[in-house]
């Protein structure tokens, strides 16, 4: 039998031994004279897995494949290895078979080439009686083009499963046709695949219902059953993966495991995944795989993309950090680059091929990233900076299991120090300042000892202190806790660590309102520091430039001006009288001094470190710009509100042009102005530059950081200050809530706030 050289035939003539051979290899029978008998199946569908869940993705990709005509060539469903592509494949084509919609089923396996037109041949030889020679596959091809000429042309569908590489099919897809229709599974997401009018549907994992359902019908079909919450905790556990829900029940039924004994074991950190599964040779469902090898495969696919060789060592990398979203700049730090660098270079030069050793570039970051994307073993989404990379939980575990210690040591560092890296010395956006500090967190709870190994990593202290910058002064508060704990306990409580632990602890501790708690912790701090380190250490001098605050801030201010006068001594001595240090010193010495009652003496102090810090540091340094606003404040405490409102107003001018209208420092100069022009006998404008700051605000710091709550609480004030004290009062109650929300009910200022309104309120009703 002849058929018409079509482009497709060229291809396939080009790998015609391959067909024959492997048609050889596989025993075909011996063609039959005549034609098949329709309705004819081609292949063998795989058998429905017990406990198969019908999907709410199955309905979407009836309606997606029953749509066929010339204007689609294909559905492909792409997935993760082991979300259950094939099983969709199966159910559509089983059920479309079994209910009369077809006249001819093909199900090719086609994770290469060769076994692509392997099944082409044989389905040219049952359905056209043709000899398996290298024209067999071509001959299929062209008859699924034809339309027969007789009362009814044949209905059919073509299912590739398990495409490998979207190369594998040039020339063999199969034609569109009014009458047929194209099913593809792959864990690829090529644009190859989708050219032409194909279209691509994403495979994901279980719903938590679907999940929770599969384990108990699993479970019940051997007479167990485990309580609805149990059930549902293990599955959530298992990031609601198909195939890894299949193999732990499988477990659970061989061991007589209970759910939640299993559930306790998959968070020991010191047992691998595989240790959790059923070994490879009795795995359920005719699965050949455990979930810890499913995606070994991919990897090597992945590898062999373009900038090869960066595949796998990203995907280490991935493996540590937090699977619900990753920052691209964490993954393209100098830190990642070096380790990608590291890794390929090492590879390549234990391999007699493969890609040149040598720098690694972000491009070349991005590009192993999208190559994991491309074989769904990430998601990597490039709207999403800031949360751009995710994975599941169990290729993570997977990957890390593959490492020895020292590798994972050396790993947990290297992401620790891309976090650093990715760190922005401001934290301008809330978004991006949250995924790195969940990042670190899973981080932590993936690398153990190695974040203080040798010594504590400064991500730790980072996260910490980043908590209470974004306005959670408890939860940074906390986070030290633990920290001050875990480092003394693993470093030694003299360990410099575990003093600079102390140190933040302390000062989080007044920042949470605890400002008498925070005066006694540093007070105790600096004696072991005077001990440990020496009274001129610049750590001793930086904890009696936080002591002598707190000790202001808790009351004290006589005793903080006297200890901070002679801290500036001893800095002076120490650092020299220009240095950075000891100018903030001064600055704290004028602030406690003007609160102690001498406001002269203080704003001398101001004028005369702001003309110092302009001829050391320069007029646009941060902190020169920090003494202005000093200076204009303590102008202000004097008497003088409207040059306050002047030099408040020359100051934001250059803090915006110098540090961004986002800054804090930018932010909280504004809060001042609007203070000191209520001060001035404008409370309208007061409100009004509230008002409008409460909209930035919200933007750039969130509506629960402390700053904005603080605003919220001067629209307040100064309402009422300008005639509304209805309007005051209510919107006073309702910052109530929040600040009792946010900061707890006994905070210093959620007791100032009910304070103030029941006060506020008591004074209304008598008027």
């Amino acid at each position: 039998m002849r058929v018409a050289d079509t482009s497709g035939a060229r291809v396939i003539a080009q790998h015609g031994s391959l067909a024959v051979g492997y048609a050889e290899q596989i025993r075909f029978q011996a063609p039959a004279r005549q034609p098949a008998a329709w309705p004819h199946l081609v292949g063998v569908i795989p058998p429905r897995a017990p406990a198969f869940q019908h999907r709410a993705v199955a309905e979407q990709l009836r309606q997606a494949v029953s749509g066929g005509g010339t204007a689609v060539l294909g559905q492909v469903l792409s997935g993760l290895g082991g979300v259950g592509k094939t099983q969709l494949a199966a159910d559509y084509a089983r059920t479309a078979w079994e209910h009369g919609e077809l006249d001819v089923l093909v199900w090719v396996t086609a994770s290469s080439r060769e076994l692509v037109v392997a099944g082409f041949t044989q389905a040219a030889v049952e359905l056209l009686a043709v000899d398996p020679d290298e024209h067999a596959a071509n001959a299929f091809l062209a008859w699924l083009q034809t339309t027969p000429r007789r009362e009814r042309a044949y209905r059919w569908l073509v299912v590739l499963d398990d495409v490998t590489d979207p190369a594998d099919l040039r020339g063999l897809w199969p034609p569109a046709n009014p009458h047929g229709r194209t099913l593809v599974t792959t864990r690829r997401r090529d644009a190859a695949l989708t050219a032409a009018g194909r279209r691509l549907l994403n495979v994901g994992l279980f719903t938590p219902e679907e999940a929770a359902a599969h384990l108990a019908q699993a479970l019940a079909d051997h007479h167990r059953h485990e309580p609805a919450d149990q059930l549902h905790d293990l599955a959530a556990g298992l990031g609601y993966l198909p195939l890894a829900l299949s193999q732990a029940a499988a477990y659970l039924i061989d061991t007589g495991m209970t759910c939640a004994r299993y559930r306790e074991l998959l968070t020991d950190r010191t047992r691998t995944l595989s240790e959790l599964l059923p070994e490879p040779g009795i795995l359920p469902d005719d699965q050949a795989t455990t979930v810890a090898a499913t995606w070994s495969l991919s990897i090597e696919r992945a590898e062999r993309l373009r900038p090869q060789g960066l595949a796998r060592p990203m995907l280490q990398l991935i493996a540590m950090l937090d699977p619900s979203g990753i920052p691209d700049t964490v993954l393209t730090s100098p830190p990642a680059l070096d380790y990608l660098a590291d890794l390929r270079t090492r590879t390549a030069a234990s391999a007699t091929t493969g890609p040149e050793p040598g720098r690694v570039t972000q491009e070349d970051a991005v590009g192993a990233l999208r190559a994991l994307h491309r074989l769904n073993l990430i998601d990597h989404t490039l709207g999403t900076p800031h949360q751009a990379v995710r994975v599941h939980r169990l290729i993570q575990r997977a990957t890390v299991d593959t490492l020895t210690p020292d590798q994972r040591d050396q790993l947990a560092r290297t992401a620790a120090d891309a976090l650093l890296a990715a760190w922005p010395d401001t934290e301008h956006y809330t978004a991006l300042a949250h995924s790195l500090r969940g990042n670190t967190d899973a981080l932590a709870g993936t690398a153990e000892a190695a974040l203080y190994r040798p010594d504590a990593h400064a991500v730790l202290y980072r996260s910490g202190n980043s908590l209470g910058h974004s306005g959670q002064a408890t939860a940074a508060r906390d986070h030290f806790q633990r920290l001050v704990t875990e480092i003394g306990n693993r470093l030694g409580p003299d360990h410099s660590d575990t003093l600079e632990a102390r140190h933040n602890l302390a000062r989080w501790r007044g920042e949470a309102g605890d400002a008498t708690g925070a005066a006694a912790a540093f007070a105790e701090l600096l004696a072991d520091q005077e001990q440990v380190l020496g009274p001129d250490h610049l750590d001793t001098l930086r904890c009696r430039h936080h002591f002598a605050w707190w000790r202001g801030e808790a009351g004290d201010v006589v005793g903080a001006a006297e200890a901070s006068e002679q801290l500036v001594a001893d800095r002076e001595r120490v650092q020299g009288p220009d240095h950075r240090h000891t100018l903030n010193a001064r600055a704290i010495f004028a602030r406690w001094t003007g609160d102690a009652g001498d406001r002269a003496s203080a704003i001398n102090i101001c004028e005369q470190l702001l003309e110092d810090a302009i001829r050391v540091l320069g007029p646009d340094d941060g902190d020169t710009l920090v003494y202005r606003s000093n200076l204009a404040n303590e102008r202000g405490g004097a008497g003088y509100a409207a040059a306050a409102v002047a030099a408040f107003a020359e100051l934001l001018v250059d803090q915006e042009r110098v540090l961004g209208p986002d800054h804090p420092h930018t932010l909280d100069t504004r809060i001042k102005l609007a203070q000191w022009r209520g001060k001035a006998g404008d409370p309208d404008g007061a409100v009004a530059a509230f008002a409008e700051l409460l909209v930035d605000q919200n933007r750039a710091l969130g509506p629960d950081h402390r700053e904005t709550l603080l605003v919220r609480y001067n629209i307040a004030y100064w309402r009422r200050e300008a005639g509304d004290p209805d309007g005051a009062a209510a919107a006073l109650a309702e910052l109530l809530g929040d600040v009792e929300r946010v900061l707890g009910p006994d905070h210093p200022h959620t007791l100032d706030t009910r304070h103030d309104l029941s006060s506020w309120r008591e004074t209304d009703h008598k008027d």
